[in-house]
Parts: structure tokens; C-alpha cells; sequence
């Protein structure tokens, strides 16, 4: 009786130890992941003290105001032109369009900070490369043409989805607005991986190697579009963008090469 007892009691806690270890195991797989997902945007922000991050970041804010101040002067030069008003009329018109700029100007961000990155790609790609990856041979992947190209078309690509989104806001009021991040993560997300990919490898391959790494790369375009309706935040899309996805990339290699992939 004393031997069953002691026997029943072994097993139990032989038992109770696997179970630990496959709950030690299961947990840690998770934290693992997790870390996995934030890293790349964790790295990118590690490294705002560059100088060629803060060059690019007064090109980038240079840029911006050019282009919504245009933007601006347009806008109010329409209205003048169009309705020819006066008097208060005129300067209600003014106000009203100035709102409507603005607004215009906060969904607009988002694919005139796309284009700001993509003019400035290769040299954040380096900057990072140089810091924490200075073992990486010279890029040389698509040509520079396509390469340009690509840039254009994922401009291109967000603005369209952002014209989408802001029609889905007025048809769909409060899910068009997460449907608009949505889209804008998965542009994002998507177009940056790719343009840093192709700085060393064919188009085909930097697509494959982005259906292998998916989630964590869109994990970081849905934080970088929802940055990008945060006034001054909004600034840092493009130099983190590039600079995460660089991260991802190499993690998404380390994943390829990896033994179990």
C-alpha cells in the first residue's frame, strides 16, 4: 500500500512538473513573439540620435510645409476663383476652407509622408546598416529605376487607399475611420517592406520573403499610420518607417536561414 501511495505520488508530481514546463514553455513563446513584434520599431526609435535621422527630419518637416502650405494656397485660390464672394461672405469662405485644408491636410499626411520617406530611403537604410549591421556587403538589388518606381507607386498606392478610407468615413461613420487605419497599415506596412527589401534582392524575392514575415510586418505599419494622425509624431513616420523595416528585414532573413524554417 505504502509502495502504490509513493509510486501515485511520483507520478503526480512528474505530472505537475511537465505541465510546468509546457506552461514555461507556451509562456515564453509568447513573450518571445511579442518582443519579436515591437522590435523593429523599438531599434528605429533607439536611434534618433542619429545625424543623418535629424538631417532627414528637417528635410522631411521642409518638405511638408512646402507642400501643405501649397496645398493651402490652392485650396483658399479655388474658393476665391470659383464663388468670386465678398465682404464677409469671402471671409467666411476663407475660414470654412481653411478648416477643410487642415482636416484635408491631417488624412493627407500619411501618403505625403510616404513619398518624404522614399526620397529618403537608401540613406536611413545606411544609416542604420552602418550602425548596427556594418557587416552587410553594399546593396545591390533592383536597379535604381525600379527602385524609384516602386517608391512613386507606394505613394501612389496609400493615397488611393486613403481616398477610399475618407469615402468609407462618410458611408460607414466610425468604422470607416478604423477601416481607414487599417488600410493605412496594411499600405504602409507593406510598400516600405518592400521598397527596403529590394535595395538587395529582385522584386519577386522581397514579396516571398514578405508573405513569410506578414504579421510582424504589418504590426509595425499599423503603429506607424496611427502615428501618423498624432501632430509632431506624425514627423517621425517616414525615418522610423524605413529604419523598422530594415529591422524587420533582417529579422525576416535570420527567419529564413533559420534551421526549422
Amino acid at each position: 500500500m505504502g509502495r502504490r501511495s509513493s509510486a501515485s505520488l511520483l507520478l503526480g508530481a512528474r505530472n505537475v512538473c511537465r505541465d510546468y514546463r509546457r506552461c514555461y514553455v507556451f509562456l515564453r513563446n509568447i513573450a518571445s513573439k511579442r518582443s519579436n513584434v515591437s522590435a523593429p520599431i523599438t531599434r528605429a526609435l533607439s536611434q534618433l540620435d542619429d545625424p543623418t535621422f535629424r538631417g532627414v527630419l528637417l528635410r522631411s518637416i521642409a518638405w511638408s510645409i512646402a507642400c501643405f502650405a501649397a496645398l493651402h494656397a490652392g485650396a483658399v485660390w479655388i474658393i476665391h476663383r470659383i464663388l468670386a464672394l465678398h465682404g464677409w461672405l469671402a471671409w467666411a469662405a476663407d475660414i470654412l476652407g481653411s478648416v477643410g485644408v487642415s482636416l484635408l491636410t491631417l488624412w493627407l499626411f500619411l501618403p505625403v509622408a510616404t513619398a518624404i520617406g522614399m526620397l529618403y530611403l537608401d540613406r536611413i537604410a545606411r544609416a542604420v546598416e552602418s550602425r548596427l549591421y556594418p557587416w552587410l556587403p553594399p546593396p545591390h538589388g533592383a536597379s535604381l529605376l525600379e527602385q524609384v518606381w516602386d517608391g512613386v507607386a507606394v505613394a501612389l498606392t496609400v493615397l488611393a487607399l486613403n481616398i477610399a478610407a475618407l469615402i468609407l468615413i462618410f458611408l460607414l461613420p466610425g468604422i470607416g475611420l478604423v477601416l481607414g487605419w487599417m488600410i493605412g497599415a496594411y499600405a504602409i506596412g507593406r510598400g516600405l517592406f518592400v521598397a527596403v527589401a529590394m535595395r538587395r534582392m529582385p522584386r519577386t524575392m522581397a514579396e516571398s520573403l514578405y508573405r513569410t514575415s506578414r504579421g510582424v510586418v504589418l504590426m509595425q505599419g499599423a503603429i506607424l499610420a496611427l502615428a501618423s494622425y498624432i501632430p509632431i509624431l506624425n514627423l517621425l513616420v517616414p525615418i522610423i518607417g524605413v529604419a523598422a523595416m530594415v529591422h524587420a528585414l533582417d529579422m525576416a532573413l535570420a527567419a529564413a536561414e533559420s534551421p526549422g524554417a
